[in-house]
């Protein structure tokens, strides 16, 4: 708690003093799984680059060309630490892909940050000595329950889970708290058929929207619509093309880009999961500094599962759009 403490008061001080504080030279690097073209990571990425001008780090975020790619992104992990850098602020998607690399930094006296995904097993199952993210299972419960509110009182409960992407922690983990819940719902009204399947979902707007809109056309009694990132919003649009109104299927999803904001206005998504990208582009630079500074060792930030409703969503599409959310 001391540590995450000071890893707070610094931040606010440096973003609230008008003076720079100087890492003399510090270079840091964040290597992770998607693409340039995938909103969330732009926030993220802005929120990287400001705590950088913060201390005048030298920083560099490496984008995979294709969306979710281990192989890419292990390459990039590679290439990035033949450079030496201070500090690897990095994604952990897979359990096994970057253990031996991770390993190795360390090795060589670099400050390895897990970002946004964490190996399943924490610091025993990879080297790094943090992780600032979003605990994803408990996420995916409260996206579930917060869903439920709005299943119809009576008759049956059809509910399709959207993997995104099947195998990758931060997906599969999500996709199982929701799972999770639907368990409980299911044991808690013994009255009622509450049954669920699971599907991959995809990474991308128009193949997740072809994707779960041939499901819901051969599925029409479907209830809800669960998915395990932003692409939701995809979903929402097939909808809205067919002329299905808003609640009809419940939508709930991650992630508070424009895209599934513009959907929830619309009233087609009843629920999202905010996880706070800027938060988590920001602080791994600041534990970085402390760590060289300072001495302090990388402490674990729990960015948050916030659920967010329509009734916020106008408020929060301007912080949005400015990569604050």
């Amino acid at each position: 708690m001391k540590r995450l403490t000071a890893t707070l008061l610094l931040a606010t001080t440096l973003l609230a003093g008008p003076s720079v504080a100087s890492a003399d030279g510090l270079n840091i690097v964040f290597t992770h799984h998607s693409s340039a073209s995938n909103t969330f990571w732009q926030a993220v990425k802005k929120g990287f680059d400001d705590a950088c001008g913060k201390v005048e780090a030298k920083c560099n975020m490496i984008f995979t060309q294709t969306e979710g790619s281990v192989e890419q992104q292990l390459a990039n992990m590679r290439a990035a630490l033949a450079a030496k850098p201070d500090a690897l602020l990095t994604s952990i998607v897979d359990n096994k892909a970057f253990d031996d690399v991770i390993k190795e930094a360390r090795d060589a006296g670099v400050v390895v940050i897990a970002v946004n995904v964490d190996d399943t097993e924490g610091a025993k199952g990879n080297a790094r000595q943090a992780f600032i993210g979003q605990g994803f299972k408990p996420a995916g419960y409260s996206l579930g329950k917060a869903i439920s509110e709005s299943f119809p009182k009576e008759g049956p409960i059809k509910v399709l889970v959207g993997i995104s992407a099947p195998g990758q922690n931060w997906s599969e983990s999500r996709g199982a708290g929701v799972m999770q819940f639907l368990e409980e719902y299911k044991a808690a009204h013994p009255d009622r058929q509450v049954s669920w399947e699971r599907i991959d979902s995809g990474t991308d707007l128009a193949i997740t929207s072809d994707r779960v809109g041939a499901y819901l056309n051969a599925h029409p009694d479907t209830t809800a619509y669960f998915d395990t990132g932003f692409w939701c919003a995809g979903v929402a649009r097939s909808l809205q093309d067919r002329g299905v109104a808003p609640g009809k299927v419940l939508l709930g999803g991650f992630d508070l880009v424009p895209e599934v904001l513009q959907q929830m206005q619309k009233g087609y998504v009843q629920a999202l999961v905010d996880q706070q990208p800027y938060m988590q582009g920001f602080m791994p630079v600041m534990e970085a500094y402390l760590n060289k500074k300072v001495g302090l060792a990388p402490s674990d930030i729990d960015t948050g599962q916030g659920i967010v409703r329509p009734d916020q969503a106008n408020a929060i599409m301007t912080l949005s759009s400015q990569g604050l959310r």
